[in-house]
């Protein structure tokens, strides 16, 4: 990483750790179940297109559980491909609505922050700081990321995967915990 880019994190981070002193959420971390969620947010970068074939199939399989899902996907280019435009789900965004800290900014990335999200499915597995961004300030009531040390406060279930791991990979992860946690402990039944 250079030197400007180094400094620009640490700016960025800085300016979210301080905007989220001031922020609040309607959180519901001991009561998540997914048969009673009802919208459901995904992040994700979507400059690998093996990835966002991965996520529609998943939004299609959200879909059979009756699930209203909404998807912000990240260019991490200046412009978007031609061939990508908004639908009624999904939105794009690229380093072009990016501020020169990282911060993304634009009526579709505050309207995704200010929904209130029964779960927010983070599929950020490359660090990228705009997601990030969007995932810290969102106002779901579930949010399950990516387990990064310094950011343990940012999600209700975390989920250990390093830069290695896929998007897929990630996605039977979350499917795997969010099922276990609807399972009634026999112990206490």
């Amino acid at each position: 990483m250079s030197l400007l880019k180094k400094i620009k994190s640490i700016i960025g981070n800085y300016t979210l750790k301080q905007e989220l002193q001031s922020f609040t959420r309607n959180r519901k971390a001991n009561k998540f179940s997914f048969d009673s969620c009802k919208t459901v947010g995904i992040l994700f970068d979507a400059t690998n297109a093996e990835d966002y074939e991965i996520v529609k199939r998943y939004v299609l399989y959200l879909r059979e559980f009756r699930k209203k899902v909404n998807v912000i996907g990240f260019f991490d280019t200046k412009q978007m491909p031609p061939m990508t435009y908004s639908k009624l789900e999904y939105d794009f965004f690229s380093q072009k609505e990016i501020n020169w800290m990282g911060k993304p900014a634009g009526i579709i990335i505050q309207n995704f922050i200010n929904e209130e999200y029964d779960l927010l499915i983070d599929l950020n597995v490359h660090d990228h700081f705009p997601l990030k961004y969007i995932s810290a300030l969102s106002k779901a009531r579930f949010k399950v990321g990516k387990y990064t040390e310094n950011d343990t406060d940012m999600y209700d279930m975390m989920i250990d995967a390093d830069n290695t791991k896929t998007v897929k990979y990630f996605l039977r992860q979350v499917d795997i915990y969010i099922t276990m946690m609807n399972k009634p402990d026999p112990i206490l039944n």
